[in-house]
Order: C-alpha cells, then sequence, then structure tokens
C-alpha cells in the first residue's frame, strides 16, 4: 500500500492553529504566573494569523483534501472569517473579568484554542469521521472550560451536566452515522448523498438513522426537546466561558447541519424537513414563553437562544418544497445570515454582563440593570440597542435576520408557520423590553462607576453599533451570505 501525502494548503489555517496552540502551551507552563498577558497575546495573534491566511487564500474555489475527508470551500471561508473576530472579541471582553476571579489563566486560552480548531474542523468538514473528530474536539474544550472555576460548585455541577448529556447526544449522532453507513457503505457526505440519489441506499435504515442524525444535531443547537442543558450551563459557567459557549459554536452548528442535511441527506429532505418542522415550533414557543419568567439574564438570554436556533431552523427547512429545491438559495442564506446576526447579538449581550460584573460581584441578575441609564447613558444606549434587534424590532439587524427567514417560509408555502413565528416573537418582546424598562425608567441600586479597559468599552460599542448600522445597511452582509451559500449548493 502506497501512502499519498495529503495536499496540506487547504488545511493551513488549522496546520497553523494547532502548531500555534502548542507554542502556547510552552509559552503559559514556563512563562510562571504574573505573565499570563504573554499567552493572551500568543492567543490574539494566533487568530489574527488565522484569519490572515483564511482571507489570503480565499480563492472561491472548492477543495478537498485528505482523501475527501476535508474541504476548503467558500462557505467554510466565510464562515471562518466570521468565527476568528468572534473569538478575538470574546478574548477581550473577558480578560478583566477572569483577572478578578484568578481565572486567567494559560489554561483557559488553551481550550479556547482547542474548541476553536474543532470549530474549524466542523465547519471544514466533508465526512462522518470529521464531523465527530471536529464536534468532540470542541465539546471536550467546553466541558473543561464550564469547569474552569474549581472553587465553584454551580459551575462544577453545570459541567457534569453539559458532560452526561453531551456525551449521550454524542452517542446518539455517532449511532445515526452508524445507521446511514450501513444503508449507504460510504461515510462521505457527498458520496452518501449520491449513493442515496440512485437508490442504492435502504430507505428505511436511513431513516431510523437519521432521526438519530437529527437528535444530535438538535443537542448541539440547543433547540426542543434537547435544550435542557442550556439554562443550567449557561447560568451556572464563568459568564466568560458563558459567552464562548453562547457564540462562536452556533457557527460551527449551523455549519455541520448544512453538510449533513442538504449535503448528504438532502433525498430524504421530506423526513427531516417534518422533524425540523417540530423542532423549530416547539423551540420557538418553549423558548419565548420560559424567558417571560426569568429574573436572571443568563438565563433569561439562554431561552431566547432555544428561540433563536428555533428561527434558524427555519430558514433550512424551507430550503427544498416538496422535493424542488428552487428556494434553497434563499432560504439557506437568509439560515446562514441569522446565525451570524445572532453570534454578533449573543457577543453585545454577554459582554454587557461582563462590563457590569466587578470583583466578588457578578451583574447576572435583571435588577442588576436598574436604573444603568443614570449611571451610564451611553451603555444603556448599547443595551437597549442588543434588546430591540433581540427582539425583532425595525429597523435592527435581528429584525432582518427574522425577516429573510420569514420570507423564505412563507416563499415554502408554509404560512401557517409563520404567522406561528411572528406570534411568539410578538410575545418574546416582553422579556427584552423588560430589560429596557429597568434601564431607564427604575432607580439605580448600584451606583458605582463602571470600571473596565478602554479596549473592552470600544469594542462593545462597536459590537453594538454594528448591530444597529447593519440594521439600517443589511444589504452587504446578506449578499455575501448568499454568494457563500451558492457556492456551497453549487458544489454538490
Amino acid at each position: 500500500m502506497n501512502f499519498v501525502m495529503p495536499d496540506l494548503y487547504p488545511a493551513s489555517a488549522e496546520i497553523f492553529l494547532l502548531l500555534m496552540t502548542c507554542v502556547v502551551l510552552l509559552v503559559g507552563l514556563f512563562a510562571g504566573k504574573g505573565r499570563h498577558w504573554l499567552v493572551y497575546l500568543l492567543t490574539q495573534l494566533t487568530l489574527t494569523g488565522c484569519f490572515a491566511i483564511t482571507f489570503v487564500t480565499l480563492d472561491g474555489q472548492a477543495v478537498t483534501t485528505f482523501s475527501n475527508m476535508f474541504v476548503d470551500d467558500l462557505f467554510a471561508d466565510f464562515l471562518k472569517l466570521v468565527l476568528y473576530p468572534t473569538v478575538a472579541v470574546m478574548l477581550v471582553y473577558s480578560r478583566e473579568y477572569l483577572a478578578a476571579r484568578n481565572l486567567d489563566k494559560s489554561e483557559f486560552y488553551l481550550l479556547v484554542l482547542f474548541a476553536t480548531l474543532g470549530m474549524m474542523v466542523m465547519i471544514s468538514a466533508s465526512h462522518f469521521l470529521t464531523i465527530y473528530l471536529g464536534l468532540e474536539l470542541l465539546a471536550l474544550s467546553l466541558y473543561a472550560l464550564v469547569a474552569l472555576d474549581r472553587d465553584s460548585a454551580r459551575a462544577t455541577e453545570a459541567a457534569m451536566k453539559y458532560f452526561v448529556l453531551g456525551a449521550m447526544a454524542s452517542g446518539l449522532l455517532l449511532y445515526g452515522f452508524s445507521m446511514v453507513y450501513g444503508a449507504t457503505g460510504s461515510l462521505d457526505i457527498v458520496e452518501v448523498g449520491q449513493r442515496i440519489a440512485t437508490g442504492s441506499g435502504n430507505k428505511t435504515v436511513l431513516v431510523f438513522g437519521l432521526v438519530f442524525v437529527i437528535a444530535g444535531l438538535a443537542f448541539k443547537l440547543g433547540v426542543v426537546p434537547f435544550h435542557m442543558w442550556i439554562p443550567d450551563v449557561y447560568h451556572g459557567a464563568p459568564t466568560a466561558v458563558t459567552l464562548f459557549i453562547g457564540s462562536a459554536p452556533k457557527l460551527a452548528a449551523f455549519a455541520i447541519a448544512m453538510r449533513v442535511l442538504v449535503t448528504g441527506l438532502a433525498e430524504l429532505a421530506e423526513h427531516w424537513q417534518v422533524m425540523l418542522t417540530i423542532l423549530a415550533a416547539l423551540s420557538i414557543a418553549l423558548g419565548n414563553l420560559a424567558a417571560i419568567a426569568q429574573t436572571n439574564l443568563k438565563r433569561m438570554l439562554a431561552y431566547s437562544t432555544i428561540s433563536h436556533m428555533g428561527f434558524m431552523l427555519l430558514g433550512i427547512l424551507s430550503g427544498i418544497v416538496g422535493g424542488d429545491p428552487r428556494f434553497a438559495l434563499n432560504a439557506y442564506s437568509s439560515a446562514m445570515f441569522y446565525a451570524i446576526t445572532y453570534v454578533l447579538m449573543s457577543l453585545g449581550a454577554f459582554g454587557m454582563i461582563l462590563l457590569l460584573s466587578r470583583a466578588s460581584f457578578e451583574a447576572e441578575n435583571i435588577e442588576d440593570f436598574k436604573g444603568l441609564n443614570k449611571r451610564s447613558p451611553w451603555f444603556a444606549a448599547m443595551m437597549l440597542i442588543l434588546m430591540f434587534s433581540m427582539a425583532g424590532m425595525p429597523f435592527f439587524v435581528g429584525f432582518f435576520a427574522k425577516f429573510a427567514v420569514l420570507q423564505a417560509v412563507v416563499a415554502a408555502k408554509m404560512v401557517w408557520l409563520a404567522v406561528y413565528a411572528v406570534l411568539f416573537s410578538v410575545i418574546g418582546a416582553f422579556y427584552y423590553l423588560r430589560v429596557v424598562k429597568v434601564m431607564y425608567f427604575d432607580a439605580p441600586t448600584d451606583t458605582a462607576p463602571i470600571e473596565a479597559p478602554r479596549d473592552m468599552r470600544f469594542l462593545i460599542s462597536v459590537n453594538c453599533l454594528a448591530v444597529a448600522l447593519l440594521g439600517l445597511l443589511p444589504q452587504g452582509a446578506l449578499e455575501y451570505s448568499i454568494y457563500a451559500t451558492y457556492a456551497f449548493l453549487a458544489g454538490h
């Protein structure tokens, strides 16, 4: 058997990240205490380097390597170019918070880099084993990050719940993959799609496996009824870790949902559309209704995440109507746009919690935002932008993201589902507006000045203003999503 050296060029960003992670590991080991700034700086330089490599190698061509297990295409590159800044901004937001709690350790940065590598592998996976490899690398890193604060019983409990449920979901996903392999004789996603299209796979076994695949993907997205880990993990983890879990991994989960369902199992669309419709409808309802009862802002945003992921699923399930893929480009690009805008809004919302938190004080309850307008009119305005956008108020980016998805649902002749989603969005607006009411109409309980590094203040301001600006000028981001989705659909 002759070994053929794989083409490493398509995976150059991943290879660079892995090498730099080893460097960060050694620097963290020998730098000693008090020099965590060096590890932080190296981590940011690593992410900047990955961004530069991905941008420079961006040519629009789909190239596969490692025996067709890894693909470098425009779809993957576009998501990665959103992923790197997301992680970098998260690190800026988190640094002061971690330092105040003695959690600013090299282990945090290492785990973040390994999790980022896992997400990059997931985004570029074109093989079921590659998906599972990236997924587990991400999941194991997140379990450790949730338990980073070893003195916190709440964090330890959240990590254990996350680990047990995550292991079960990984098992479901792997079992589903094995059933698809048993029916088609292949683990290559493109080849699986081709074999199902030619009718060579056992339909009964495929549908049976599809149920387990959907269950595994639903857990990673955090949609009902696989949502039980989200509120407890968001609440129990250190807020810096919650920020990370609530943002970047959603891009990777969206990518594998597209790779598996649209590329590999498109011929089974009539089956997975029904499943996704049920998951989306339940998530939008439960997410919005449960969020109303929350007094803890992290738990409120956790339930809000469930409803947002339900909305994103609406875009994915609207792509194929009765076997007709004419609406695919509009539907899938709207789902991508929704995923990206959600990440942007989530970054800002959890960033505001970090901004108001101090040593020995977690600003995680809604009442902690009382009278914020009197303490800092600027940051109250920034939080108002985020809440209005998440509620889907015109003319913020959250409104256009919802509008694009609902447009795709209506085009797919599922008007009842669009009306249902709008009704629950109106109900969900209540808990976002409650935060605004608390900031502007309640007397402040905390009069301490907001102390935060300049880079954090600047980035949160840019983050929130970007939400407002993209709401006024959403066309550019929408066009990039359409272009990347078109390249994705043309590639298979």
